[in-house]
């Protein structure tokens, strides 16, 4: 078999490859600092000790470039673990080389700064405690560098230190508030942004298929009208043979058909651009919908179950909707007909439809671009119903969502913003 290949480089995985390449510079600086210090300063230093500590680091880095290369993401807590090793690897080298009287302790404030810029809330929190723990801990606790020390070193709290531990506390406390504010507000402007874009693409979509399909029905006007005239025509030659007379005679009802159908979808989508939705009760509307469709769908089987609660809810509806929430239910009807599962369930904010199935499921390699662009779960279809299924219920605030049931079958689940109009 072939080898998997790396997944995409997500937002943790770069930031973790940023990470790396960052701790890489930094303890080749050390070491570069460490030996220039012993060989041209005269410090006294425990270096198989710090040597240690920095070899150590360095085999982390390779070790976390060989785990870039595997096929699974970084998570957060992956994310953090990788900075409390720097942290850590920070505490023990400041220790060795005279602790918070070291001209670099302040650097702790680089993984507070990168913890505040890509972590959650409590992660960035818990790498400034820890760090600031560190420090404190280094004031007190460190093999003392005689040529770091201030004064005659008697003094084990003396105020430059003092200054100094003080410094790095609001330094930290600062870095981790307001960076992780404003990377949150960018994180969220470009997921707003991202939505935002998705939406005018999916209305760019829903308006050249609607454009499509005006054009096509105006096209079809002329062939039906052709078509009714030489029906009418070949019925009176065919007067004399029954049978070819009532086959004209349904062909004729079925042209009669077509043509109602195309006046009332241009004369609906009049009255839809101008009509405002409608609020119901959603029981009621649910189930007109259902009864509606077993008409077109007779040999269905289904269970609709309501949740039992107080305060029924209501919705804002149209004829749109009516068309999305069936074309949900024909999926269903499609993948198996019998024992179609519907639940109306509630809360205060939200309405949600599920709708169960026991079919062959939804393939793993399509389910996320369903409805997102023109993908069908049937071997004929073209994925037109689902798209407009989607566009049309994000149109009202609401998502669409289709899961693999554990039991079998697809899980297809609708979501709709609760009305709070009561009359």
């Amino acid at each position: 078999m072939p080898a998997a290949l790396p997944l995409p480089l997500s937002t943790p995985n770069r930031n973790l490859v940023r990470l790396t390449i960052v701790r890489g510079i930094t303890w080749t600086g050390f070491l570069a600092a460490i030996i220039f210090g012993i060989e041209l300063l005269g410090f006294s230093l425990q270096v198989p000790a710090v040597i240690a500590v920095i070899v150590t680091m360095g085999m982390i880095n390779i070790a976390t470039w060989w785990r870039l290369g595997r096929p699974r993401a970084v998570t957060h807590q992956e994310y953090l673990g990788h900075l409390m090793i720097d942290v850590t690897g920070l505490t023990l080298l400041f220790y060795f080389t005279g602790g918070a009287h070291n001209p670099f302790i302040n650097y702790y404030l680089v993984p507070v700064t990168i913890a505040a810029a890509t972590l959650p809330w409590r992660h960035a929190w818990l790498i400034a405690a820890v760090s600031m723990a560190a420090y404190s801990a280094l004031m007190v606790v460190y093999q003392p560098l005689p040529q770091l020390a201030q004064g005659d070193g008697t003094a084990t709290f003396g105020l430059h230190k003092l200054g100094m531990w003080l410094n790095f506390g609001l330094s930290a406390g600062l870095v981790t508030f307001f960076i992780f504010k404003m990377a949150h507000a960018l994180r969220r402007r470009d997921q707003a942004l991202s939505r935002t874009r998705e939406a005018a693409l999916r209305n760019e979509q829903v308006l050249a298929v609607a454009t499509q399909a005006a054009g096509t029905a105006h096209e079809l006007g002329t062939p039906l009208s052709t078509m009714a005239v030489l029906l009418a025509e070949m019925r009176e030659d065919a007067r004399d043979d029954p049978a070819l007379s009532r086959d004209l005679e349904l062909l004729r009802q079925q042209v009669d058909t077509c043509k109602s159908r195309l006046r009332h979808l241009v004369q609906s989508a009049d009255r839809r651009r101008m009509a405002e939705p409608e609020v119901c009760d959603a029981q009621a509307w649910l189930a007109g919908v259902v009864q509606r469709w077993l008409v077109l769908r007779p040999d269905v089987s289904h269970r609709l179950e309501v949740a039992e609660r107080r305060d029924p809810p209501r919705l804002a509806v149209d004829a749109t909707l009516d068309q999305a929430l069936t074309n949900l239910l024909n999926n269903a009807a499609d993948a198996n007909p019998d024992d179609i599962v519907i639940r109306l369930e509630w809360n205060g904010e939200e309405v949600i439809i599920d709708i169960r199935d026991h079919g062959p499921g939804v393939a793993m390699s399509i389910a996320d671009q369903l409805g997102e662009t023109f993908i069908s779960t049937k071997s004929k279809g073209l994925g037109i119903g689902l798209f407009l299924t989607h566009a049309t219920i994000n149109r009202f605030g609401g998502g669409v969502s289709l899961y693999n049931h554990p039991e079998g079958g697809t899980l297809t689940e609708v979501i709709l913003p609760r009305s709070q109009t009561t009359t």
